[in-house]
């Protein structure tokens, strides 16, 4: 029951201690995801600003279309105005020459003045050709005004037209710079996720690579294995104090581990579709007969202690406090799920994260 309750907290150590774990090439692949990650969130960051930035350019270039085409109809004002001032203004010139220089004594002055029968036939001749030449000034300054106020008008479009016109340039300028940053964020993804692709390919090959060697030493240790006194060992002490456990019999664990590299982490997996650190170790001994329990601190507790010295395939090392469990491949090298994120995978024990938490070895013996 003890170990049922120490269980969860032991599996989540296990998963939280191997963060930090892995080789150099499992730490540069994590390093260019993390990468990947960071520069993904910047071209979301910037794809809301391109679109933001669209936006307003189109609207400034809406608002300048409109002002254009006010300038458009105003000039067609302008110039209605201007011909009908020139017009009036024809014609007004006109008429004060027929008033104050024609000789026809019914349009001049003093036969307007000779020709009134009487002071209210004078008065009414008067006000008429004072009426004749209002009205013509009442036109002409109707024209002046009209002319005045399209003339102030085309003005203020044109200053509007000019600030319209610069802040659509500006505005251009913008979506174009967060277009080129997003072009760039874009190439700079692509090329991250090539190195991720060549980096995960190379660590594949590497990982292959380890592979064979470990089936060879492994192959040559068994036969050496088989031309020994089967009791050799039982009983004597090594040089550090620890007791030589046994020759191992679970050797073709190695083998059985070596077809799972490769297989993905997963919290409390195990089995094929995933596996934790412990999982991995109890799913690959459950293939040989040997119940092992799930969890590393439990497993600490089967088998026999075995000095590093005396390590041989099959024996399973600890890290990291009993965080962390993986099975001896021989030639320094371990077979181990790490962590979220990571594969099934080879590591060597001289790496620095596993040499400075190396905890001790244990030998499955029955």
């Amino acid at each position: 029951r003890a170990l049922k309750r120490q269980a969860p907290v032991l599996a989540i150590a296990c998963a939280a201690a191997l963060v930090a774990a892995g080789g150099a090439s499992a730490d540069t692949i994590g390093q260019k995801q993390a990468q990947a990650r960071q520069v993904l969130a910047q071209i979301g960051v910037l794809d809301g600003s391109l679109q933001r930035a669209k936006s307003r350019y189109e609207l400034a270039s809406t608002k300048l279309a409109a002002i254009e085409r006010s300038l458009t109809i105003n000039k067609v004002g302008l110039r209605t105005a201007r011909s009908n001032f020139k017009t009036s203004q024809i014609a007004l010139m006109q008429r004060l020459r027929t008033i104050y220089q024609t000789r026809d004594q019914q349009t001049s002055t003093l036969a307007v003045v000779l020709g009134a029968t009487s002071i209210s036939d004078l008065v009414n001749r008067i006000e008429a050709v004072h009426s004749v030449s209002q009205q013509d000034v009442a036109v002409m300054t109707q024209v002046i005004t009209f002319k005045h106020q399209i003339t102030v008008h085309e003005h203020a479009l044109v200053r509007a037209h000019h600030a319209q016109a610069q802040l659509v340039r500006q505005r251009l300028d913008a979506k174009n710079a967060i277009s080129y940053q997003l072009q760039k964020q874009q190439g700079l993804y692509n090329s991250i996720k090539g190195q991720i692709a060549g980096l995960i390919a190379a660590e594949r090959a590497r990982q292959l690579a380890l592979a064979r060697q470990a089936q060879q030493r492994l192959t040559a240790y068994e036969e050496a294995q088989r031309l020994q006194n089967p009791g050799f060992g039982v009983g004597a002490v090594g040089a550090d104090g620890i007791s030589i456990a046994p020759p191992s019999q679970y050797t073709g664990a190695v083998g059985i581990a070596m077809r799972y590299l490769g297989t993905p982490y997963v919290w409390g997996g195990s089995s094929p579709a995933g596996f934790d650190c412990s999982g991995f170790v109890a799913y690959v001994y459950g293939q040989m007969g040997v119940s092992l329990p799930h969890y590393t601190g439990a497993q600490w507790n089967v088998g026999v202690a075995v000095s590093r010295s005396d390590l041989q395939p099959g024996d399973l090392v600890f890290f990291d406090g009993l965080g962390h469990v993986g099975i001896y491949i021989g030639g320094n090298e371990f077979i181990h799920s790490p962590h979220t994120g990571d594969v099934v995978r080879i590591s060597s024990l001289d790496e620095a994260w596993y040499a400075a938490t190396y905890d001790g070895a244990r030998r499955i013996t029955g």
